[in-house]
């Protein structure tokens, strides 16, 4: 499929009607885990071409062009509202935050075996242990104040089990800053995947920013607050890869190019008819947002969409499966890295008076029982005699796989092997 080669319908360019913006919502009960985990992605996806339109606009001179980016983010935003009300009423804030983290999870996973880029690889995996504890620590949260069980929820696909602890997940502002990508050399699929895991992260953290403080009690509260300031740490880690020197235009026809893949990939892997149609429909317009994007990119720079993207046909398409072998893989190798500057290593290789000590020092002020997410674990312990874990087999590092216990000190104290 090469979008740029697709002629979008004329419906690609109107508006839509309150009656057609409102969708009906799934079933929470029946609908597959994969298809709410699109959902989100794709919400997200949209929210990027929203902000960074708005941000575009902001930045911005001429009234023409602006005019022409107004249009465009308008009908982004009309997307990225039918798309979040397809979740229904009757969700909570929790059920909805597995499915968050479970796209975390097992999207970064497939992200990291695909590019080709072994720094965009290392990033991705070190982040993929933290979302996945993260998603351990909800699903207890859920099981002990709500009474369900989180493996029900992500469909069986994702196991439930402690990653790198979260505790240690907290560094200083100055180890998320990654070295960035060059576009114009980078694969196709290195420019997608780091706008891809951008934007998904970026929607997890202000769901988790934007809706921690309306949890009903203070012990749920305050894990959103913890854990949505490591989400901003995974998003200033992910959009240090971006090449920051694309021009504005550059950026919108990538994208533009990115949605376009994006909802191809649902359309040809969604098992909802309802859902289906909804992603074919989007994928029409975003093919007509794509064309206006080289037309302006021709117009304003004189370039052609061939200068920013190496290729118009999609590469492999995006297609969500069980991760789990690769999760416990990634789990056993680099449960103890840490982020240090640009780089990723062994927490005892970190230099005692370096930023992430004085940082831990100081959030972690009190020692782990002053930690949100552990004093979860511990709450659930203390209740039910051991933690709340969906796992197909014995976890893969021996110092996590005590259910009476939390493990406060892998990946934070020098001292400790995982072993």
């Amino acid at each position: 499929m090469n979008p740029f080669e697709e002629k979008p319908s004329r419906k690609a360019g109107e508006f839509q009607s309150w009656k057609s913006l409102y969708p009906k919502a799934y079933c929470k009960d029946e609908t597959d885990a994969y298809t709410k985990v699109r959902i989100i992605l794709m919400t997200g996806a949209e929210y990027e071409a929203v902000w960074f339109g708005h941000q575009f606009h902001r930045h911005c001179t001429d009234n023409d062009l602006r005019r022409e980016l107004a249009v465009a983010r308008r009908q982004e935003q009309q997307q990225q509202h039918q798309l979040a009300y397809l979740k229904p009423a009757d969700e909570t804030q929790l059920e909805t935050t597995i499915t968050y983290e479970q796209l975390a999870v097992d999207l970064t996973a497939i992200l990291a075996q695909r590019d080709p880029d072994p720094y965009v690889v290392k990033a991705l995996n070190f982040a993929l242990l933290e979302d996945f504890d993260h998603l351990y620590r909800y699903a207890d949260l859920l099981e002990m104040e709500q009474g369900i069980q989180a493996e029900r929820l992500v469909g069986g696909y994702t196991e439930i089990m402690p990653g790198r602890p979260t505790i240690a997940h907290h560094r200083h502002p100055v180890d998320s800053v990654r070295r960035a990508c060059n576009f114009k050399k980078a694969d196709l699929l290195t420019m997608l995947d780091t706008c891809i895991i951008t934007a998904a992260e970026q929607q997890t953290m202000n769901y988790y920013m934007n809706l921690g403080a309306f949890y009903p009690n203070d012990l749920g509260r305050r894990l959103y607050q913890e854990i949505g300031m490591v989400e901003e740490e995974h998003v200033t880690q992910y959009g240090a890869l971006m090449d920051p020197s694309c021009t504005w235009l550059e950026n919108l026809l990538l994208h533009e190019y990115n949605e376009c893949y994006l909802y191809w990939s649902c359309f040809e892997t969604e098992t909802d008819d309802h859902v289906k149609k909804i992603w074919e429909r989007y994928f029409d317009m975003e093919v007509g947002h794509l064309h206006k994007a080289a037309k302006l990119l021709q117009k304003y720079e004189d370039k052609e969409w061939q200068e920013v993207l190496p290729q118009g046909e999609f590469p492999e398409l995006l297609r969500f499966e069980p991760q789990i072998d690769y999760v416990r893989k990634v789990l056993k190798n680099t449960v103890e890295l840490t982020a240090g500057g640009e780089d990723y290593l062994p927490v005892d290789q970190i230099a005692p008076d370096s930023p992430f000590f004085r940082y831990q020092e100081a959030v972690n002020k009190g020692g782990p029982e002053a930690v949100p997410s552990h004093k979860i674990i511990w709450s659930y312990q203390e209740k039910n005699g051991e933690d709340y874990r969906y796992q197909t087999k014995k976890h893969p590092v021996p110092a996590l796989a005590d259910r009476t216990a939390d493990n406060t000190q892998l990946g934070r104290m020098p001292e400790t092997a995982k072993n």
